[in-house]
Order: structure tokens, then sequence, then C-alpha cells
């Protein structure tokens, strides 16, 4: 089942600090969980400085408990660089799953 994850960072002035300090751990766990395909698509959201300020993905996981496994151990959470998240159930467009064969 696929899932669209959104989430914003923190808005303090060390939000950035933090996504940064985390984010080659968060790419190395994106490229491992990509592989097994399970990572779909990622994008950072950026406002309108072009600032990193959040992050939209999408997953394929069997159950939406296995999304919250997941979260548990990504970093950005860990990191506490994300701090609203949103998990909703998806279907991706079979066209652009073609791009994962």
């Amino acid at each position: 089942m696929q899932f669209i994850i959104t989430a914003y960072d923190g808005k303090d002035e060390k939000a950035l600090d933090r996504r940064l300090a985390a984010r080659d751990e968060h790419l190395k766990l994106v490229g491992k969980l990509f592989e097994e395909k399970k990572y779909l698509y990622g994008t950072a959201i950026l406002d309108e400085n072009e600032k990193m300020i959040g992050s939209c993905v999408v997953v394929d996981f069997p159950t939406r408990g296995e999304v919250e496994a997941y979260l548990k151990m990504e970093p950005y959470v860990q990191g506490n660089v994300w701090q609203e998240i949103d998990v909703k159930p998806c279907k991706v467009a079979p066209i652009f799953m073609e791009l994962h064969k």
C-alpha cells in the first residue's frame, strides 16, 4: 500500500541546522529503502526563499504499522527535524510506477 508523508520541520532558528546534521543519514536510509522499492519518491518542501522547511515522501509499505516503524527509525524524526507529520494512504498512477521497474 502506498502512503504520502508530508512532514514539516520545526520553525525555530536551529531547524535548518538539525536538518543538515541529519541529512546524510536520512539519504543513506532513503537509498536503502529505494533499493527495496519501499521509498518511491521524495522532495524537500521549500519556502519562498528556497530554504528547506519540510519533506513530501511517497512510500510503499504493506501496512500503516510498517510506515510507523519506518518513521521511528527515520533520522529526520530521531533528530527532531520533522515536527509536524501527516500520513495518508495514496495510489501512485501506474505510469509513474513504471519508473521503478
